[in-house]
């Protein structure tokens, strides 16, 4: 398969189609289609909005808004724009990111912090592959502190897949250390991560929202547990809805533990074993080399109506078959 780059999208967007009259209707039709903004990616699917992918946003890039079949809204609105009746709480908390806590001392869950770092696009490499139901999105960045110097470079390659009921988001972030050694410190503060919709919440006034993991473990317990997947639903303004975070088996410390909270933070955190599980300081710090290379992977898949965990587990066996082609 050739990759394509972005100014040559819409051309070739429509040129992967048959040959036929179906080609010029390709932006209303059940495909992705991607339309390029100025520092970003808009993707729909036929004439829904799935999600933005602002690959240039500082302090870090992020997805926002992620929605659900149905236009369903999966994540919370602020800080990104404002929405009647949501909490203001952890400003960092952006959407649909990529981050962590504490990285040769540098804070880049909390970039606004005193020791805070941006996560920065390259420029190098901005790539585009479309097929159908599918769409591939390649990004390089620069962790930097905030003098400038670079500790990590990440490549992220973003698959997105859509069908009528279902809408995923495949990530696999590779990082690679630029200094002579680049330390993962054990914190909770991390990783990868989603703020849900207030809906989906467990607590609060507006919460329906129920969580269970791949042990079987349920409510705000799922916090600081070891599972390969997180899943959260609930009636998500009116309509039954949920979304899970899979990981890949192939991961780091697999399976990792999870930041997910009551009030609608989710994340995968593999580094933070000193606040889950109570061990010493440090216990889960990573050391890169320089040149050594981390690569994590995980899926968010997105989907209408109430699913068991046996449906939920059955959709993240299919995942782990389908992660290879990443």
């Amino acid at each position: 398969m050739k990759l394509l780059t972005l100014p040559a999208l819409l051309l070739v967007a429509a040129c992967a189609a048959p040959a036929t009259n179906d080609a010029i209707s390709a932006p209303t039709r059940k495909t992705l289609w991607p339309e390029e903004k100025e520092g970003s990616i808009e993707v729909r699917f036929g004439d829904d909005l799935f999600t933005t992918v602002h690959f240039d946003a500082l302090p870090r890039p992020y997805l926002y808004p992620l929605l659900g079949p149905g236009g369903v809204p999966m994540t919370r609105a602020w800080p990104q724009e404002e929405r009647e009746g949501e909490a203001r709480d952890h400003p960092h908390h952006t959407s649909f990111w990529f981050a962590h806590g504490n990285v040769n001392g540098v804070d880049f869950w909390h970039p606004q912090a005193k020791h805070g770092g941006v996560i920065e696009f390259t420029g190098r490499l901005k790539e585009l592959l479309k097929r159908g139901k599918r769409m591939r999105l390649r990004h390089e960045y620069e962790w930097k502190d905030k003098e400038g110097k670079a500790l990590l470079h990440e490549r992220r390659t973003t698959l997105l897949g859509a069908e009528e009921d279902t809408r995923w988001v495949d990530i696999r972030f590779e990082l690679t250390a630029l200094l002579d050694e680049v330390t993962f410190r054990d914190t909770k503060e991390g990783t990868f991560a989603l703020r849900l919709h207030p809906n989906l919440r467990l607590k609060g006034d507006v919460a329906n929202g129920k969580a269970v993991n791949a042990e079987g473990v349920t409510g705000k317990a799922v916090w600081g547990k070891r599972a390969a997947w997180v899943h959260y639903q609930g009636e998500v303004e009116g309509t039954p809805a949920g979304v899970a975070i899979f990981e890949y088996p192939g991961n780091f410390r697999f399976p990792t533990w999870w930041h997910a909270r009551d009030y609608g933070l989710v994340g995968a955190n593999p580094f933070g074993i000193h606040d889950f599980e109570r061990k010493e300081a440090g216990a889960g710090d990573h050391l890169l080399k320089k040149g050594e290379t981390l690569t994590l992977q995980y899926r968010v898949w997105l989907h209408l109506g109430h699913q068991t965990p046996e449906e939920v587990a059955a959709a993240f066996e299919a995942y782990r078959v389908q992660a290879e082609e990443l």
